[in-house]
């Protein structure tokens, strides 16, 4: 690389990728500063070295700092190697945290005084003494070519630094991205500038995540690594939900109707409780709009994800019922100790499967959304019947594992015959009464 050219190649990345000269500078600077220390210094040099690009000329200097002399027989102990730095005697001073430390002599940056007035006796303490070395030659070949490589290197780490900043800003945000292709489990996502890792976990199981496919992401966290920034997207995280509402819904974005709870079984089902700050506002068909045309919206976003939009309440009888729609709720009954919350929901026989839902699924995200653990019985089932407690304590604990296995959605699955056998447990348990 010639002197035009370095000067040529330094103006050029320092405009397209937004950094000032100086840095490049500096950075080709020490590098030339390590490089003449290796072949042609020695350890007791503190190089300095002058870049000038345009002509490619390299100035090399040892500078040292002037310090008080040292006691004779620390100076014998250091000539002779035994020691590489000499704590002076009575000298310390106080850091920036506080703390007192002693000063250090270090020969590879300071000069006794009694050295310095050799050279010129005006010398005095705290003085800097430049001394200027011959560059051989061949190192004037060297400096172009680690120019050369120091180029390369800052325009990486400011690649780097600029796709992590861009992305920091949008952490916990969501973007649009492609489906780049698979690595094992996991899904590489093409987001432009970058490319994004989606772990297993954070996949839904649902989704086909074929190559070229667009999508809505969630970025779940951006950290900088040395081999450069990670960035960790989801598609099954509820913040998918709660962000793509915020995107539809301008209400939703200038806080007119608020989001208060979400639970999600991703790809299958969610519920989203939201409560209006304006009377004069319906939160429900503002999320709905128009011929249901928002929610389409969003449903469509989540790959037909099924959603349930639910009215919440600060009263958590009327929150528990909302949460459990479709199913109509005959009477709620709270029941709270030992810091744990439970409640106890009747609904009618006709209502019983609709409100646990396929699989238990219904119950089970309305108990999320709520954050109350909810037991559903039929009205006409008694409360102290040990042996229907036991029944329906098996249909929520059967589901929640059934559900876990269910795998096709055109077929009747395993998890629908279990449910369908302890409701008839259910409905025999009533009759029996």
């Amino acid at each position: 690389m010639t002197q035009s050219a370095i000067q040529s190649a330094i103006s050029q990345i320092c405009q397209e990728k937004n950094i000032s000269e100086e840095s490049v500078l500096h950075t080709i600077e020490l590098a030339l500063a390590a490089a003449f220390r290796k072949d042609f210094g020695n350890k007791m040099q503190n190089i300095i070295t002058e870049f000038d690009p345009k002509t490619g000329d390299v100035k090399v200097v040892d500078v040292k700092t002037v310090v008080e002399d040292l006691p004779e027989e620390e100076l014998e102990k250091l000539e002779s190697g035994e020691l590489t730095e000499v704590i002076q005697d009575n000298k310390s001073f106080v850091s920036e945290d506080g703390d007192e430390e002693v000063r250090r002599f270090n020969p590879k940056t300071e000069i006794q005084l009694k050295d310095a007035h050799l050279i010129d006796p005006k010398y005095k303490i705290n003085d800097e003494i430049v001394t200027v070395l011959e560059v051989p030659g061949e190192f004037g070949r060297m400096a172009a070519q680690t120019a050369k490589q120091v180029i390369i290197q800052k325009i990486r780490e400011v690649e780097r630094q600029n796709v992590f900043d861009e992305f920091k800003v949008l952490e916990h945000q969501v973007v649009n991205g492609n489906i780049q292709r698979r690595e094992g489990k996991n899904v590489l996502v093409d987001l432009g500038t970058t490319t994004a890792l989606m772990p297993s976990e954070e996949q839904v199981p649902s989704e086909r995540y074929n190559v070229g496919n667009r999508m809505k992401f969630y970025i779940k966290s951006v950290d900088q690594t040395t081999r450069g920034p990670q960035i960790i997207v989801s598609r099954s995280s509820v913040e998918v939900v709660r962000k793509i509402f915020e995107l539809e819904i301008p209400e939703i974005t200038n806080g007119i109707i608020e989001i208060k709870s979400i639970s999600r079984e991703a790809g299958s089902r969610s519920k989203v409780a939201i409560i209006s700050n304006d009377e004069g506002i319906d939160p429900i068909g503002s999320c709905v709009g128009q011929r249901g045309g928002r929610i389409q919206t969003i449903i469509s976003e989540l790959n037909g994800e099924k959603v349930d939009i639910i009215l919440f309440d600060e009263d958590p009888i009327k929150f528990i019922t909302n949460a459990l729609s479709p199913a109509k709720v005959s009477s709620v009954e709270l029941r709270e100790k030992d810091d744990e919350k439970s409640a106890l929901v009747t609904v009618k026989e006709d209502q019983l499967s609709l409100a646990i839902g396929r699989g238990g699924q219904n119950v089970r995200l309305a108990s999320k959304l709520a954050d109350w653990r909810i037991d559903i019985v039929s009205d006409g089932i008694k409360e102290s019947d040990e042996e229907t407690a036991e029944t329906i304590e098996e249909i929520e604990t059967t589901s929640e594992a059934d559900n876990k296995s269910e795998e096709s959605t055109e077929e009747k699955s395993e998890t629908e015959v279990k449910s369908e056998e302890l409701e008839v447990a259910v409905d025999t348990a009533v009759e029996s009464e």
